[in-house]
Formats: C-alpha cells, sequence, structure tokens
C-alpha cells in the first residue's frame, strides 16, 4: 500500500458488536493519511469506518484499501454464517460505485421498465454481470459453498418509496427444485436497506431446522410468486439485517427471512445474487441455466447462460424474456 493510499489504525479501544454479525470486532479510530481527517475514539467496526474515511473525498485513494481489508477475514465471515446462517453488512463497494451502478440499472429501466424481480438480469445488463462476478464477492461464496462456482440467478428486488410491498417469512429453497442445499444469495444495497424503508429481518440459526411447512396465501402486495408463508415463527428471535448503500448480507437457502414493506421516500433497491455448488442439479425438469463463474464444471446438469457483452441487446432482451418463464414456471409451481 503506497503513502498515497495508506491508511493508519488503532485497535485496542473496546470491542463493540456488529449488526447482523454475532461475532466481535474491535473499534477502530484511524487517520486518513490522504485527507488528514482524524476519526478519534470512533469505536466502530471496519465496515462502518470504510464509510467515514470517505470524508476526504478520495474514494480510490482512500476507501477502497479498507474495504478490502474490512471484507477479507473470510474464515470469521463464514463461521458466523455457518452458525447463523447469514452475514451482513459487508461492505463490497465505494458510494461513487454505488451512484454507477445504481445510475446504469435506472438508465435501463427507462428504456424497458421495471427491472424488479427480472430474472438472469445478468444476461441483459453489464452491470449485475459484473457485480455478481466480482472476484472479492466470490472468494467469500468460495468459502461458503466450495471452489466450484456456479451462478444461478440475478435479480434485482426492489420496494417502491412508501408502497405496501412486503415479504412474508420463508425460505428461498423451498420451491426452486435443487437437490442439495450448497446454496447462497447475496443481497446488495444499492440505496439504504434499514428498518424504515424494509430490510431483511433474519432468524438466526433456523438454516439448521432444514426445510419448514410452507402456506400458499393470496397477497398481491407479496413479492414472492406463491405468496409463500411460513407460520408460528417467533419473530422476538428475529433480528434486523440493516444494509447501508454498497454494503451486502449473505444468507442460506434454509435461513428464514421476511421483511415489511418501505416507508421511506426512496426506493429500496437490492440485487440478489444467487450462486450454487457445480454438484447440485435441478430436479424439476432439464432446462435449467446457469453461469459457471470460478472452478469447474465436471457434472453438466445445466445449460448456460451467455453473459451480457452490452446492455439490452435485442436478441438478449428476447431470450431473457424466455428464461424469465422458464424461472416463474420452475420457482412458481410445488
Amino acid at each position: 500500500m503506497s503513502p498515497r493510499s495508506s491508511v493508519a489504525v488503532r485497535v485496542g479501544v473496546p470491542a463493540v458488536r456488529l449488526q447482523g454479525l454475532s461475532g466481535l470486532v474491535p473499534g477502530r479510530s484511524a487517520v486518513c493519511q490522504r485527507g488528514k481527517k482524524f476519526l478519534s475514539g470512533c469505536a466502530l467496526p471496519a465496515c462502518q469506518l470504510c464509510r467515514l474515511l470517505s470524508l476526504c473525498g478520495d474514494e480510490a485513494a482512500c476507501r477502497r484499501p479498507v474495504l478490502e481489508e474490512a471484507r477479507m477475514d473470510i474464515p470469521a465471515l463464514a463461521e458466523t454464517y455457518n452458525r447463523d446462517g447469514y452475514i451482513g453488512g459487508v461492505p463490497i463497494l465505494t458510494a461513487g460505485e454505488v451512484a454507477r451502478h445504481r445510475a446504469s440499472m435506472e438508465a435501463a429501466e427507462d428504456q424497458i421498465g421495471s427491472l424488479h424481480y427480472r430474472s438472469k438480469a445478468h444476461t441483459i445488463l453489464t452491470s449485475p454481470l459484473q457485480l455478481a462476478t466480482d472476484n472479492s464477492v466470490l472468494d467469500i461464496v468460495e468459502s461458503l459453498i466450495g471452489p466450484d462456482i456456479l451462478l444461478y440467478n440475478v435479480t434485482y428486488i426492489i420496494k417502491e418509496a412508501n408502497a405496501p410491498s412486503h415479504v412474508s417469512w420463508h425460505q428461498d429453497l423451498t420451491y426452486w427444485g435443487l437437490s442439495h442445499d450448497d446454496q447462497v444469495s447475496m443481497w446488495l444495497a444499492l440505496s439504504v436497506a434499514d428498518d424504515v424503508s424494509g430490510c431483511m429481518r433474519m432468524l438466526p440459526g433456523s438454516h439448521t431446522h432444514g426445510r419448514y411447512d410452507h402456506e400458499t396465501r393470496e397477497d398481491s402486495a407479496n413479492v414472492l410468486l406463491q405468496g409463500q408463508t411460513v407460520t408460528g415463527v417467533d419473530e422476538e428471535k428475529a433480528l434486523l439485517c440493516p444494509l447501508q448503500p454498497g454494503e451486502a448480507s449473505f444468507h442460506h437457502g434454509w435461513t428464514l427471512h421476511a421483511s415489511m414493506p418501505n416507508r421511506s421516500h426512496d426506493r429500496r433497491i437490492g440485487l440478489n445474487v444467487q450462486y450454487i455448488a457445480a454438484h447440485v442439479k435441478q430436479t424439476k425438469h432439464d432446462r435449467d441455466t446457469v453461469m459457471l463463474v470460478r472452478g469447474e464444471d465436471r457434472y453438466g446438469h445445466y445449460g448456460y447462460d451467455r453473459p451480457a457483452e452490452a446492455d439490452l441487446e435485442p436478441a438478449a432482451l428476447a431470450h431473457q424474456r424466455y428464461l424469465e418463464d422458464l424461472h416463474r414456471e420452475t420457482a412458481g409451481t410445488s
């Protein structure tokens, strides 16, 4: 790390508990050598510290190195994930990167309409493809499901401002038809996701139970395809999983989670990226598609998605509509 981009960190103030992670992390104060901003006694986890360092106005020189440092304690992340079924507050993007990726998404919406819940977004847009295949993200995914990684789906999940959309308590894997549960979803925030805007709520440890019984309910405000709902959840044990723009959570396919409506004045935008281990196969049919993003595919259970080479190419859009129908057929049936 060069003198221009170095960040001097003093560790030794009391430990604090990071929201969404059960492990303790040391509080920190720092001097940003680029901007000469001293953050005295902030006692914040590294994932919050890196946001404060952007005060100097030079994300490339100051903030990115701290992002790299903050998110690279991968064994600790994996330990928490295996115990609780999720991890939250993982820094992925700088503020400038968030703005660029959000602008790209909303520019696409200006041309083709809402991207909410549109499957295989990485086959029609380069921005979600770039985010889903980021090596730092894949390093975390590899620690959770192994070295041979298939990209299963990429979807924007958007709650409009002051809208009734919500998500009932459910488990992702319930209707996907996958043979094994070596699967993880990354939820990357492109706007604030908190208790006001309807961030996810997680039930820690619920992934160890396996599949819960779900009821199918008619509810036009429920984002889920079947309105699938697990009843009797002890909500006093549930934890909020808030994310600032640029932060991500990773959750297991059997982890119970839900979210409330967005009562804020901004859209709540998340990019939901689903990964599976290469040995996992589709049991409902033989037409499912994936993209190999790391390691080897020695099994050949799937066809291959074509990554977006440019935004909104007509042929890619036409094929995405087929993939969308196939996904709804798969996830929309028992």
